[in-house]
């Protein structure tokens, strides 16, 4: 086993005295260890119950005759961080997270590892240390939260207070409506309740082999989330026994499992960052043509907040992602015959699988769209592309020639829309958030919810070089690369000028000649990179672009 270098032998006789002052038994140091990587902490709705979580999968690991060894990692709320200076270290902990399991896991060298995520960055960078690492791997989620409820509407986090906040500073809507809406709006432990990045990428965990099915849907407070637990205990274990790594589950057909699900289901534009990211430390490369290919030949099957009005729990209830994957299989857009860590094919897995609603997960020949839920747009100020998620435009916006009006930060730009500066027809361009320039990335769910919350979602779009949080909904076009920070034509939009987003043919482009833009290109200065100290600083200096999935150098 791969942990007898720290076990066995006289010359290991002082690591098991450290073990035994732990309170381990000769007994339990002589079965396969399991790592158990958590992240709960008290700072998170989608973390604070993973402590019962990491008790089930312990039990688990117990009854297949391992021993569980548990430490933790860092996470951070995208929700809490959103619009201030935090949001600039969300992404970077991506990596922090994937380097301190990959660390704890060659220090401490575990037979195997259960992964527990269940927030947006945490998620990718578990699986990225798991590709790192590869050994044997289970990734079991805490869970989506329950929808809220307000007046018999139900609400999730974007759907309440993001979205109404511009309604009540206008006073479009009262003060106590938007207290009730701000109370009840988030009601339960969990990863947000609709599909944003969280839980799209609990969704992409299932698809790609590494959680067993159910993982992506099954409710948090569930009884059913910790039987789940239990059982990737168990599967920990065979794995180790097996030696099922997470070489044999990343392979370029379960990537492209990953964003068939991802684009029929209409998941977060996070992912063209997270996937390719996972793909790399896996030795795969995923280019972003990926999801184009993809989109044009897979319907969009389930509409889910904030694009559509069901929730996490309704795509349980009709059957999960593995009733997903079965619709898809129905006509090859999955490949069945991969591995998973349950120790069965997929075609295994989806025997018993079925669409129990079919509204919520609607069949091939009557989806919500024809197309898949992301598209990559290039143009001629998106060379090396930005995403869209299609499937939340509205259809006034698909196709669209706006007046620029230009910002190089979010903070201003966000200002200007709650000011009532931005005007129909008009599209907000925001620069110098990239991965380099935020630095950090930093994801605008305030700019784009003002945008809906205004009545504009019709009639504005916004397009920068940052990202967007998985509960955006409307045109809105992030990951524009090459960022401003690094030379790239973003920098040559000037207020005023009339830029084409065409979507249904993946273009976007700033409508003047090449000689203008040339010109333009010859003349900008690129505006210096804030000395940050400490990570921010070293991020900054490290990071690639965001079309190669914001990995570090």
């Amino acid at each position: 086993m791969r942990s007898d270098v720290m076990k066995k032998g006289v010359a290991k006789s002082p690591h098991r005295s450290l073990f035994k002052a732990l309170g381990y038994t000769n007994a339990e140091l002589e079965r396969p260890i399991i790592g158990i990587a958590n992240s709960f902490n008290e700072i998170i709705p989608g973390h604070m119950h993973l402590n019962r979580i990491a008790e089930a999968v312990k039990a688990g690991i117990y009854m297949a005759g391992g021993t569980p060894m548990e430490f933790n990692t860092i996470g951070v709320c995208d929700g809490i961080a959103m619009n201030h200076e935090g949001m600039k270290y969300s992404l970077v902990t991506r990596e922090i997270i994937a380097d301190s399991v990959e660390a704890v896991a060659m220090a401490t060298p575990f037979d195997g590892l259960v992964l527990i995520p269940n927030c947006d960055k945490v998620i990718p960078g578990m699986m990225m240390a798991a590709a790192r690492l590869n050994i044997p791997a289970v990734l079991i989620s805490g869970g989506p939260m329950l929808p809220g409820d307000n007046r018999g509407k139900n609400l999730d986090l974007i759907k309440g207070p993001f979205e109404h906040m511009a309604s009540a500073q206008s006073g479009k809507i009262s003060e106590k409506l938007f207290c009730e809406i701000e109370d009840s709006s988030c009601p339960t432990c969990g990863s947000c309740a609709g599909l944003f990045t969280a839980n799209t990428m609990n969704c992409m965990a299932e698809a790609l082999g590494i959680a067993l099915p159910g993982n992506g849907t099954i409710p948090a407070v569930y009884s059913e989330r910790i039987r789940l637990a239990k059982l990737a205990g168990i599967k920990a274990v065979e794995a180790v026994r097996k030696q099922l790594t997470p070489s044999k589950l990343f392979t370029l057909a379960s990537f492209r499992n990953a964003i068939a699900v991802d684009v029929a289901m209409g998941g977060s534009t996070n992912t063209v960052l997270h996937l390719p990211a996972i793909a790399h430390d896996a030795g795969i490369k995923l280019d972003l043509e990926e999801f184009n290919r993809m989109s044009k030949k897979t319907p969009h099957l389930c509409s889910v907040s904030p694009g559509g009005d069901h929730f996490m729990s309704d795509v349980n209830r009709a059957g999960g992602v593995q009733a997903v994957m079965k619709v898809l299989a129905a006509k090859k857009l999955v490949a069945t015959q991969v591995p998973t860590v349950t120790g069965a094919t997929l075609a295994e897995n989806l025997k018993y699988a079925e669409v129990r609603d079919t509204n919520v997960i609607r069949p091939l020949d009557n989806p919500y769209h024809k197309q898949g839920g992301l598209a990559i747009l290039r143009g001629n100020i998106a060379p090396e592309g930005g995403v869209v998620k299609q499937s939340a435009v509205a259809p006034e916006m698909m196709h669209r020639t706006c007046r620029a009006r230009v910002f190089d930060s979010e903070d201003t730009a966000f200002k200007a829309i709650m000011g009532n500066k931005i005007k129909r027809g008009d599209v907000v361009v925001i620069r110098y958030e990239g991965p380099k320039g935020g630095p950090g990335m930093r994801e605008m769910l305030s700019p784009t919810s003002a945008i809906v919350g205004m009545g504009l979602s019709k009639d504005v779009a916004l397009i920068t070089d940052g990202r967007f949080s998985g509960g955006t909904q409307g045109a809105a076009i992030g990951h524009v690369s090459p960022e401003a920070a690094a030379g790239g034509p973003i920098l040559a939009v000037r207020e005023g000028d009339k830029i084409e987003i065409d979507i249904p043919n993946l273009k976007i482009n700033l409508l003047v000649s090449d000689e203008e833009l040339q010109k333009r290109m010859a003349a900008v200065k690129v505006k210096p990179i804030k000395p940050y100290k400490g990570v921010l600083g070293r991020y900054a200096r490290l990071v690639t672009s965001g079309s190669t999935g914001a990995v570090l150098e």
